[in-house]
């Protein structure tokens, strides 16, 4: 009877490993409602924030925007320029920083939480599961063979699929080109080359990663699963399955008999990569903690402890104390995961630092190279130069613009200059000094530009004037 009912329950798991597109059995726990409330989230900011206003006080425009054209991207009131990669650098370093920094804390928290494959994953199965039944129906209905009633069901799916795919990528070109502009050219099938380009290009991509792909993503195509290992050690919690507590399995517990694993398999059935957890740690492991939800629903009907598969580190589950004989600590944090934490801190107050000492004026200096110098009637040496002043805010601003470095050196005409709200103004200028004043041969000047009304915004640049 045992044999029985073990080849039974293992002919259920074998059915959620190898039949095709794994559906996975529902399941509620607080694993599951945090993993929701991170869909939430991230679609609540996504869908949502390309819709945001921001009023500059020359009018409004959209809050959050990558202008490629004019080569800016407005983050609400603050406008990034291309001479402020070095913050989009310390962006990324943080983001990568941070990401495995909580890999080395609970291993692929991010795959199971945040990972934009997991939350559009759950988005459609969602939209699958209300079309289509539970994990049983469509188990069943992928079965069956072709049939009117199949074909209306899985068309109204993939409809919807496609409908959602298609908004996501109205969505993201709408972060480039800005939305209120996007959906008129999309409407009428007027959009330009490279929009249409994107959203074919992000609606497909959507839809097959998302409906088709699922679980092949973390299984076989993601680059992050197959060097986690290198990011964990012994201290890092990852979703467990406890050995010492759960072996010897059994489909009834006595007790000293058998462990507290009654080998139902609900485990395997709610996990959305279709891997058994009780095998040991697996690559396709995305750390979402659905199958300790179902663990711990299977544990409260025995009136068993919760825990026999949770969030645990190697040496909690080797039982290891938490303060050795010496009285030293046993579970500290990793050394890596100090290191990450260092990084973070360290890169988190350099982009701070980075972002106050921002100046919003960029002066770029450009000496005439076609004629070196010339020497006017009143006995001056003159040299050509050329100005490139940038306002970076996003109010209309005048410039006064100086230059020392020689006796009796001076801008022949007027030195104060106007620009407008984000835009660049070239500027011709003549620079003039008296002939003999210094040696000859090319010396060092500076310009020093300052914002009227403001004098704490200010720019030195230097250059050479040519004396002959």
């Amino acid at each position: 009877m045992g044999k029985a009912v073990s080849k039974v329950r293992e002919a259920r798991l074998e059915l959620y490993r190898n039949k095709g597109t794994i559906h996975a059995k529902a399941v509620e726990g607080r694993f599951n409602s945090a993993r929701w409330a991170m869909v939430w989230l991230t679609q609540i900011v996504f869908y949502g924030a390309c819709w945001l206003r921001w009023d500059t006080g020359e009018g409004a425009r959209q809050a959050i925007l990558f202008d490629i054209v004019h080569e800016k991207l407005y983050l609400f009131g603050l406008v990034l320029w291309p001479q402020d990669a070095l913050l989009l650098a310390f962006l990324l370093i943080l983001a990568a920083t941070a990401l495995f920094f909580a890999t080395a804390l609970a291993g692929r928290l991010f795959c199971g939480f945040a990972c934009p494959q997991t939350v559009y994953t759950s988005i459609f199965v969602w939209i699958e599961t209300k079309v289509e039944g539970d994990h049983l129906a469509r188990l069943k209905l992928d079965q069956s063979p072709m049939s009117a009633r199949k074909l209306a069901i899985k068309a109204a799916k993939h409809g919807i699929w496609a409908l959602v795919a298609i908004w996501t990528a109205i969505t993201f070109v709408g972060y480039f080109t800005p939305i209120r502009e996007l959906l008129p050219s999309v409407v009428a099938l007027q959009t330009g080359p490279w929009e249409s380009f994107w959203l074919i290009f992000y609606a497909s991509f959507t839809y097959v990663q998302a409906g088709l792909a699922r679980e092949a993503v973390c299984q076989h195509m993601c680059p992050y699963s197959r060097f986690q290992g290198v990011m964990i050690d012994a201290a890092t919690a990852s979703v467990s399955y406890d050995r010492r507590r759960g072996e010897p399995r059994g489909a009834l517990r006595h007790a000293g008999s058998t462990g507290d694993c009654i080998d139902c398999g609900i485990c395997v059935q709610v996990c959305p990569t279709g891997i058994d957890i009780r095998d040991g740690l697996q690559y396709q492991c995305i750390n979402c903690g659905l199958c300790v939800d179902g663990c711990n629903q299977v544990m409260d009907k025995l009136a068993a402890p919760r825990g026999l598969i949770r969030f645990a580190s190697e040496h909690e589950l080797a039982g290891m104390p938490k303060r050795g004989g010496s009285g030293k600590r046993q579970r500290l944090p990793g050394p890596r995961v100090l290191v990450y934490a260092s990084l973070l801190l360290l890169f988190s107050v350099l982009s701070a630092w980075t972002l106050g000492q921002r100046s919003t004026l960029r002066v770029d200096v450009i000496r005439d190279r076609g004629l070196l110098s010339r020497e006017t009637a009143e006995g001056r040496i003159e040299n050509d130069y050329t100005l490139k002043l940038i306002n970076m805010e996003e109010v209309p601003r005048r410039f006064r613009v100086e230059v020392a470095g020689l006796p009796g050196l001076r801008i022949e005409g007027g030195n104060e200059f106007g620009v407008g709200p984000g835009s660049i103004h070239t500027v011709p200028l003549v620079v003039s000094s008296p002939a003999g004043g210094a040696p000859a041969g090319a010396r060092p000047i500076e310009f020093h530009t300052v914002a009227l009304g403001d004098a704490g915004t200010e720019r030195r640049e230097k250059s050479r004037f040519i004396l002959p």
